[in-house]
């Protein structure tokens, strides 16, 4: 397994909910990554961990390689893999992500 793959590894499983998206939470570099950072904090997620995969081209290609999935943003929440921004968007409407947030530990 390569290093771009173990710093995904460690990431997602050091830290309650960590948010691969482009920009950071106080500036969102798409509209996706700045709806999944307000559903969020719409949540009250406070262990919220972020990674601007604009800062590193193999993180970027790694992390979609990791799970699967060709678009950024994408949460993990106690090391799972979540979704990117219309299913975050979905399970906050439904209540589902509050519940998985809360399971993790990260709601105030």
């Amino acid at each position: 397994m390569s290093e771009v793959q173990d710093f995904i590894r460690e990431t997602v499983t050091a830290n309650p909910v960590v948010l691969f998206m482009k920009g950071t939470a106080q500036f969102p570099q798409c509209g996706f990554s700045g709806r999944a950072i307000q559903i969020l904090k719409a949540s009250g997620v406070t262990k919220l961990v972020t990674v601007n995969v604009l800062d590193d081209e193999l993180v970027r290609q790694g992390v979609k390689e990791y799970s699967s999935w060709p678009t950024i943003p994408q949460l993990y929440v106690a090391g799972e893999f979540i979704g990117g921004s219309d299913i975050i968007a979905e399970m906050h409407e439904n209540g589902e992500l509050t519940n998985v947030l809360k399971e993790a530990g990260a709601l105030a």
